[in-house]
């Protein structure tokens, strides 16, 4: 497979506290909070996006910070595939947050 069959999606794309200049490329309302490469290969794989991960990568604008990489196998255009990740990954956060919440109930 050729490099340019390959799109790369990083966390930061999804990161709701990081301005579209620092990289996010989803509107504010579909980003999330501390997006992890787990979570993001958790939405690929429900699309059904053939996928690689790559977690020790650093995004260019900030290499040092090791947040891993996602390589998919490009059949559209990439904002259509960020854009559909995004809407997946928002809910596997909500679901997070309500086991989270049952937990804390659960030990009171």
């Amino acid at each position: 497979m050729r490099k340019s069959d390959n799109t790369i999606i990083w966390p930061v794309y999804f990161d709701v506290t990081k301005s579209k200049r620092e990289g996010r490329r989803v509107p504010k309302n579909l980003a999330v909070i501390s997006p992890k490469i787990l979570e993001i290969k958790e939405a690929a794989d429900k699309l059904g996006l053939q996928n690689n991960i790559n977690p020790t990568a650093g995004y260019p604008k900030t290499p040092w910070l090791k947040m891993g990489m996602l390589s998919i196998e490009k059949n559209e255009p990439k904002e259509q595939i960020v854009l559909k990740i995004a809407v997946h990954l928002a809910k596997i956060k909500s679901q997070q947050v309500e086991l989270q919440k049952h937990l804390h109930n659960y030990k009171k």
